[in-house]
């Protein structure tokens, strides 16, 4: 990755500094051309206007997104400047393996992300002033600023002013407490248990109770206060006994999945898998989904984690409108003194690519899949927040 986003680089500055020549050519002036032959005082330019290519890209690249739209409005050159195609797919690339969170509105199209580089002609030509109704056949721009953390608010629905005011008056009624199934790897590999965070973290998620009544014959979980206001209910779902899941998880061994009955492998060689008859009756009385990821170097990536996931979610009344969360979980963060950009991407799986190992852009239904600590729980407050308003709870 850090090999093509150098390629990368190198290619916009060249395709930077094509477009200024062909369309922009007086902005490539001297330092020392301020006053002509003739004695005549000619155009006088902005300091950032006559600084070579490479180091106007050098300054692009420390702005943030409305840095950088703030920029675009201040000239016709800048405008063009920083709609290039090329640029927004660097920042995309560079950016991505960074952003805390995806979910299935914000996710770049795939298209975009395998596609070739387009040469430098091609990107000269889908920006050049003039062609207004011109489309765009690479607009990275707006994927980036649909999926950036810093600007993906601006793209979500704004409430009208007559549904502030009924949200306020459902607040006074009571409502049913949503139910969530959770399960994943992320519950049982880790040397950190996320599960056993959960119930002993009361600043984080306080534990309102739990309730005595089953569900299904499995259980009724553990009942979370969110904002000291919202109810909700886990219950966890475990791969085998807690012994089983001990000794696999100290010798780093692969066990047998009580929840999921495998039945062979289907056309294309993917394995196929049914949910037990309990973990079906679950999956039909819950209002979503919690998926624990193993978001750790070298752990997980088996096709079984995407296809037990989709076997979950098809057993499920009214699967498609089901909001599935994929916590991507490590153990621990890195100490302040040797966390930097770099090490982030080598400690953890970023968000973008958890989501297309467990095939979640094809799914039917609504994700999300947030970076989080076992440890400390950063990022879990974010990823309940989006479950919560999935299944209809407004939050305030």
């Amino acid at each position: 990755m850090a090999e093509k986003i150098q390629q990368l680089e190198s290619v916009v500055i060249r395709s930077l500094r094509r477009f200024r020549d062909r369309y922009f050519p007086d902005k490539v002036v001297e330092a020392d051309l301020a006053v002509g032959d003739s004695g005549k005082e000619e155009q006088q330019y902005g300091f950032l206007d006559t600084l070579p290519v490479d180091v106007q890209f050098l300054i692009m690249t420390f702005l943030s997104p409305a840095d950088l739209c703030h920029l675009g409005a201040t000239s016709r050159y800048w405008s063009a400047m920083v709609r290039d195609p090329l640029l927004w797919r660097y920042f995309l690339l560079r950016d991505m393996p960074y952003w805390p969170s995806i979910d299935h509105v914000t996710i770049p199209h795939p298209d975009l992300l395998d596609a070739p580089l387009i040469s430098e002609d091609e990107s000269l030509d889908d920006r050049e002033e003039g062609n207004e109704g011109i489309k765009l056949k690479f607009d990275y721009m707006s994927e980036y600023l649909k999926g950036c953390p810093s600007s993906r608010q601006q793209w979500l629905p704004s409430r009208p002013a007559y549904e502030v005011v009924t949200s306020f008056f459902q607040s006074l009624v009571p409502a049913s407490e949503p139910r969530y199934a959770m399960f994943g790897p992320g519950m049982e590999q880790l040397d950190v248990s996320l599960v056993t965070r959960l119930m002993h973290a009361p600043d984080i998620l306080p534990v309102s109770g739990t309730p005595h009544r089953q569900i299904n014959g499995i259980g009724s979980g553990i009942s979370y206060m969110f904002n000291n206001q919202h109810k909700f209910n886990i219950l966890t779902l475990y791969s085998t006994n807690r012994a089983e899941r001990e000794r696999a998880r100290v010798q780093q061994e692969s066990i047998s999945n009580k929840l999921f009955t495998f039945e062979g492998n289907d056309d294309s060689g993917d394995p196929v898998c049914v949910p037990a008859p309990q973990v079906q009756q679950v999956c039909q009385v819950v209002d979503g989904f919690i998926y624990v990821a193993n978001a750790e170097p070298g752990r997980g990536g088996e096709k079984s984690e995407g296809v037990q996931i989709r076997a979950v979610l098809n057993c499920s009344r009214g699967s498609t409108s089901k909001p599935l969360l994929v916590l991507s979980c490590i153990s621990r963060e890195q100490p302040e003194t040797v966390r930097t950009p770099s090490t982030r991407s080598m400690c953890r799986t970023p968000c973008v690519d958890m989501a297309k190992r467990l095939g979640l852009p094809h799914l039917p239904n609504p994700w999300m899949v947030q970076d989080t600590v076992a440890e400390s729980l950063s990022g879990l407050l974010d990823g309940i927040s989006w479950l919560l308003r999935c299944s209809g709870v407004k939050l305030y």
